[in-house]
């Protein structure tokens, strides 16, 4: 039974689909509807956004990796549906770290490639790997693998990946995430000659599922591997369905059109104390980080204390409560609880303080100056930049937000896409993680300046610590040294840390999700009750 409250919302939800349907793409159809996803054998989910590339060796974002895992091996993988982060084998029937550089492996038998292409080997590891760093490839990602050097072949089924110096991440990022994932030499070779593929992978899968059909915009549909040898799937097919706003894809799901989606912060609250009828409804901690950054280049910032008075102006648990709704946490710095480095509390309150952000601005003779808030066009952004603005006029500045398409926004700061940069101000941004700090802080040292690093941000200090760290096994020396850094960048004034947000994820009960620790879907290992 429909109950009011759920009635209430779905009207809520379709006024505002009728108002964002044109912003959402015109590229998404709802599915027919069918009874619970034709007898439970047709997993139907949503994607933020679609996918364009499907080489592990250049796999670009997480919307890629996770269609990549279902299609490809590799020799560990992520322990799904617990607190912590931790590894487990996969491919791999055996791997131990020799020593700091060197880690021997032992493939298990008998998994093979689709098409007639023959058996898993150390030699497609060697070549899947690297091939992630070879100059000519040019991967955008190949500082995941960070001192990778080679890997060398002992036999069919043995190994040893061989590195120029240690580096911790490799665990939990390289060989668990996207570069980690072995193709089929021979099968890539004849098809590309080595190049890259994008939405054309050559036809040699080893996972449970292989690409059955791309549309782009609309949805992509994976089925069976024939050739999988391991245990028997839960579903014969599996459709991802790119939605890039949260409530259309609510919409949907109470349609009856998918089985599994991320509801909006907004409509969490009401999800939890009236779930959709057979729904599973939770929420995870993300290890996203959303942050205001400030434009070290810019003429109106040379002065710390302007700075300053940005940082103290900012009152984090309002944003929160405004933009968040109250589920999301606030941030300490860039790395998120849970993982090496988190920070227990930052250098300026969370709650700010809009009379010492006014002293500041007062002592630099900067009172009423003009600042504006770039941010991208997102319901959640706009509020937060809204409220920002707000904090930052109490505190005696001028302020005012300009709204940028998705699309325009991942040019702003970047030196290669023209000038636009320079006239960049304060920035509300958000970054993707994975569970090794170094994910974190890579994009802020002083080779990242007018890349992703838009603050030009640039201490040698951090740079020093953050070329340490990889490389340190002790793990309460590398949380010292990633607390320091984030202190660094907090020193500097150019950063005011927000949210790490929350990852809520909704599902029909005949679904046993596999999800990591941040409740990102390992989809090729679902299973149904």
């Amino acid at each position: 039974m429909t109950t009011t409250t759920s009635l209430r919302r779905l009207a809520l939800s379709r006024r505002h689909f009728l108002a964002t349907s044109a912003a959402a793409g015109a590229g998404f159809a709802l599915a027919p509807k069918t009874v619970l996803s034709q007898d439970n054998r047709v997993l139907r989910t949503r994607m933020f956004s679609d996918i364009n590339r499907l080489d592990p060796a250049v796999y670009e974002n997480s919307y890629n990796v996770d269609v990549i895992n279902c299609l490809y091996h590799k020799l560990i993988d992520y322990v799904p549906n617990q607190e912590s982060w931790e590894w487990e084998l996969q491919a791999a029937e055996e791997i131990e770290k020799v020593d700091d550089t060197h880690i021997r492996f032992r493939l298990r038998q008998g998994i093979m490639w689709s098409n007639d292409y023959g058996e898993l080997t150390a030699e497609d590891v060697k070549y899947s790997f690297e091939r992630v760093i070879d100059p000519d490839l040019d991967s955008p990602v190949a500082g995941d693998f960070g001192p990778l050097e080679s890997v060398d072949v002992e036999d069919d089924y043995n190994g040893v990946i061989v590195l120029s110096e240690p580096f911790e991440p490799l665990w939990l990022v390289a060989l668990c995430y996207g570069v980690g994932h072995i193709v089929c030499k021979k099968a890539v070779e004849e098809a590309t000659g080595g190049d890259r593929f994008d939405m054309d992978p050559p036809p040699a899968f080893s996972g449970p599922y292989k690409l059955k059909e791309w549309r782009a915009d609309e949805v992509t549909i994976l089925e069976r591997n024939e050739a999988w040898t391991g245990e028997e799937q839960a579903f014969d097919e599996i459709r991802l369905y790119p939605i890039g706003d949260e409530q259309t894809a609510e919409i949907s799901y109470e349609a009856g059109d998918l089985d599994m989606t991320q509801p909006s912060v907004s409509s969490l609250p009401d999800y939890q104390a009236d779930p959709p009828a057979d729904t599973v409804v939770e929420n995870y901690p993300s290890l996203f980080y959303v942050w205001l950054g400030i434009n070290l280049y810019h003429e109106k910032f040379q002065d710390k204390k302007v700075r300053q008075a940005v940082q103290w102006a900012i009152n984090v648990p309002q944003i929160l409560e405004a933009a968040y709704f109250g589920v999301a946490d606030p941030a300490t710095g860039i790395i998120a609880p849970g993982l090496v480095g988190h920070r227990p509390e930052p250098l300026v309150p969370l709650e700010g303080d809009p009379e010492r952000a006014r002293s500041f601005l007062e002592e630099a003779g900067k009172s009423g100056m003009s600042v504006r808030v770039d941010v991208r066009n997102t319901s959640t952004f706009s509020t937060a930049a809204q409220v920002i603005m707000s904090q930052l006029n109490q505190a005696g500045f001028d302020a005012s937000v300009q709204l940028h398409d998705p699309g325009v926004w991942w040019s702003l700061g970047s030196e290669a896409e023209g000038d636009q940069w320079q006239d960049l101000e304060l920035m509300l941004n958000r970054f993707s993680s994975l569970p090794d700090p170094y994910y974190a802080t890579q994009w802020f040292v002083p080779e990242q300046i007018g890349v992703w690093n838009w603050e030009r941000f640039d201490n040698s200090r951090f740079a020093e610590l953050h070329e340490k760290a990889v490389q340190e096994s002790d793990e309460e020396e590398r949380d010292r040294m990633y607390r320091e850094m984030q202190d660094i960048m907090e020193e500097s004034g150019a950063y005011r840390f927000i949210t790490h947000e929350t990852n809520p994820v909704m599902y029909r009960d005949f679904i046993e999700p596999a999800l990591r620790p941040d409740g990102i879907p390992l989809y090729h290992r679902f299973e149904t009750s």
